[in-house]
């Protein structure tokens, strides 16, 4: 509970307006980084009001399976890094419903290109790029660190600038999907009906060519940036062996990588809200963006999530599979959707009346939006609770 309440006096301390601005932070929304390109090819950058010299510039990459999810929520921004000097950028890219893999990771490096081009004009430090990403948000900010030398994903405008970064920071991303899909619990991501067969156009196991394609380990090199990774190991949306694996070949590389193992904790939630595991992060891209002095090689560490905060989970309790317990979706979106958009938001409208914890909790890809998919993917999640 401490560390909730932290949580929550840290977000006070944005204090948002009546007209959604945020003290202390100048927001450019809906930058256009593909001219006439996909309604989805936006980003927000968040900027210090006051703040001299390039800044450095953290990428949040939002989850939702690839096939849900938008900037709007951006937990950096939330976290108060404008406050401590960094720009912020927030970026949506393709859904898989738009279109099928590699369209993601080339608005990602799109969006990355367009930042460097415009650097000057924002006052971003272009040799001072980290990303940071959740569950698919996660994949993706790891395919940018070991793909910045694959030349077949940088493909539209602004092919001057590098699509490289300098640090990422990667939560429970998926990696290498035939070992995800048949590790025993995670059986169901085999079907094609799954976030992974919508991502690359079929099955996993029956494409196993196209899974080694969107696989971030497959284009690991020695000149990688620095990596840290963060995993809880009661995950059951993504088996913790996808950062295990994707550590053990970055070490093997010699890329310095940092891999962070939280017992208890599951996909997101609150196992990650513990305090130690904000400073951690702030530190990684203190070191890396700021003073560029870090030096990792590979190091594993553990923590174990909150006992406190897993006990007040509202996930326990609930039915392994099948039953439907708590409120419906429809009963939700008509009591807390104030706008009509279909969505439920904790960030600018506040429109979520349940206590913030939970929140947290059904917020499984952390962006401040609750959508329909993450409500009922927590209704009916399989395995055991925290």
């Amino acid at each position: 509970m401490r560390c909730i309440i932290l949580s929550f006096f840290v977000a006070l301390s944005l204090v948002i307006s009546a007209q959604g601005q945020i003290a202390g932070v100048q927001a450019h929304r809906d930058l256009v980084y593909v001219e006439g390109g996909h309604e989805r090819h936006k980003l927000d950058l968040y900027l210090p009001e006051k703040a001299e010299g390039p800044l450095p510039l953290i990428i949040w990459v939002h989850g939702g399976g690839w096939q849900n999810g938008s900037k709007d929520g951006c937990p950096p921004l939330r976290a108060g890094y404008v406050a401590q000097g960094y720009a912020v950028a927030s970026i949506n890219y393709r859904l898989s419903g738009h279109a099928v893999f590699p369209a993601q990771i080339e608005d990602c490096k799109a969006a990355i290109r367009w930042l460097r081009a415009h650097a000057k004009e924002y006052s971003l430090d272009s040799q001072r790029f980290g990303v940071w990403g959740s569950s698919a948000g996660g994949h993706l900010v790891a395919l940018i660190g070991t793909s910045g030398d694959v030349k077949e994903f940088d493909v539209g405008a602004n092919l001057d600038q590098s699509s490289r970064v300098q640090a990422v920071c990667d939560y429970y991303g998926p990696t290498d999907f035939t070992v995800f899909v048949t590790t025993p619990g995670y059986e169901s991501h085999a079907t094609d009906a799954s976030p992974e067969a919508k991502l690359i156009g079929g099955s996993v196991m029956q494409n196993k060519d196209k899974a080694a394609r969107v696989n971030p380990i497959t284009y690991v090199t020695r000149d990688d940036p620095l990596f840290l990774i963060v995993h809880g190991d009661k995950d059951p949306t993504v088996p913790i062996n996808q950062s295990q694996l994707l550590f053990d070949a970055l070490k093997k590389t010699e890329v310095s990588a940092h891999f962070h193992t939280i017992h208890g904790a599951g996909h997101g939630g609150p196992g990650f809200a513990g305090k130690n595991i904000d400073e951690m992060v702030s530190q990684f891209f203190a070191e890396r963006l700021k003073t560029s002095s870090a030096k990792v090689d590979a190091l594993a560490t553990e923590s174990t999530a909150d006992a406190a905060m897993m006990e007040r989970d509202p996930r326990k309790g609930m039915p392994q599979s099948g039953g439907r317990r708590g409120i419906p979706w429809e009963v939700l979106i008509g009591r807390d959707d104030k706008d009509k958009d279909g969505k439920v938001s904790k960030v600018s409208k506040v429109e979520f009346s349940g206590p913030p914890q939970l929140f947290k909790v059904l917020d499984q890809n952390n962006d401040g939006l609750l959508e329909k998919t993450e409500h009922e993917a927590f209704l009916n999640r399989p395995g055991p609770r925290p």
